[in-house]
């Protein structure tokens, strides 16, 4: 991960919109407003592996594959078989999404660490964990983590997870099955963390509630990330409420345990930027380097939290002498606040604080 100066149009930092900004070395003036990106990379090892999937494949297939595979994601509906179901669309899969999911859920646990110190991972059970880009993100993250258990319904996706995760360190143990369909006993918990990204939308509701049930019982600490959608965000509230049913303190986004103040056309998600290869760019028919990514999340634990005061809704708005922020509180309301110059190092932290992250 890196620190990058960008620039937006007053509009599109007002809006919240997850803005596709060029990089520039000074801050700008007038209309524009300067934004410190933290932009993610793929390690070094899985983005060597990555390319080395794809090149088995002829590149119009891939970038064909790709399109089928975006328009069915788009479609946001459960599935009665795997999406992935070929090795060709396995290799589209990780050269267009994986690696934005990687960046989703490496923003996502940055935000869990900070609200669970105590949490350090030796086994992680991902299900539905694709071709691996939420658990290399945890690997990543997590300098302790000793085994991955991924558990997927795609035996395409799981086969090549296994082979690009096999540089990551730790322990892999797979199983293919299909998820929704297994319970664990009450007090059975058998790793430190259990994660689930960008699968609850391939799934009916009374799998989605099951897949849920069991991240509980097999782990103290769940992450769940979905698409910072509309309908990803109603999975993530879904999700929210059988956790905190089940007893789980929510750790992030949330500051408080209320009902959630956005309602409406407004929805809880937050932005990850992300740096594109060249084969990426390719295969999306894009010029642009980079490419942000909407993600909506919720984590919970049985472990002490340190929340923040507040959570930033918003990129956050530089103007002359002071900056607004949009803030969801802990009193479970959501508000505008201005920090002005005259407050010193909240002015200066009101300026560098980015969309998604903790307030005061």
């Amino acid at each position: 991960m890196e620190l990058r100066r960008v620039y937006a149009n007053s509009k599109d930092v007002a809006s919240g919109a997850a803005v596709n900004l060029p990089e520039i070395d000074a801050f700008a003036t007038g209309s524009l407003h300067v934004i410190l990106a933290r932009v993610y990379r793929l390690p070094a090892p899985l983005s060597d592996a990555i390319d080395g999937v794809v090149a088995e494949h002829p590149s119009a297939k891939v970038a064909a594959a790709a399109r089928s595979l975006s328009e069915r994601y788009l479609a946001d509906h459960a599935a009665s078989a795997p999406i992935i179901d070929s090795g060709l669309r396995a290799a589209a899969y990780v050269l267009t999404r994986m690696p934005a999911t990687y960046a989703a859920a490496r923003a996502a646990v940055e935000q869990v660490r900070l609200s669970v110190p105590g949490l350090e991972p030796r086994r992680v059970l991902d299900l539905g964990c694709g071709t691996g880009g939420v658990s290399a993100a945890v690997a990543d993250a997590f300098d302790g983590v000793e085994e991955l258990r991924l558990v997927d319904y795609s035996a395409d996706a799981l086969a090549l997870a296994q082979r690009l995760l096999v540089g990551a360190g730790p322990r892999l143990v797979a199983s293919q099955r299909r998820l929704g369909g297994r319970t664990v006993p009450d007090g059975a918990a058998v790793v430190e963390l259990a994660v689930c990204g960008f699968v609850l939308g391939e799934l009916d509701e009374a799998a989605r509630a099951a897949v849920v049930a069991e991240l509980v019982a097999a782990a103290p600490t769940v992450l769940i990330v979905e698409p910072g959608t509309p309908a990803g965000y109603r999975r993530i509230l879904a999700a929210r409420e059988q956790l905190l049913a089940a007893g789980l303190t929510l750790a992030a986004p949330c500051p408080h345990h209320e009902q959630c103040p956005l309602t409406g056309d407004d929805w809880c998600h937050a932005v990850a930027r992300l740096e594109r290869t060249v084969a990426h760019r390719a295969a999306k028919g894009g010029s642009r380097d980079y490419e942000d990514e909407k993600f909506a999340y919720i984590a919970a634990t049985r472990l002490p939290v340190t929340r923040p005061a507040a959570r930033v809704l918003r990129h956050p708005q530089i103007r002359s002498g002071h900056v607004l922020l949009e803030l969801c509180r802990a009193d479970g309301t959501a508000a505008g606040v201005t920090v002005s110059k005259k407050q010193g190092a909240d002015y200066r932290a009101a300026r560098r604080v980015q969309w998604g992250e903790g307030w005061g």
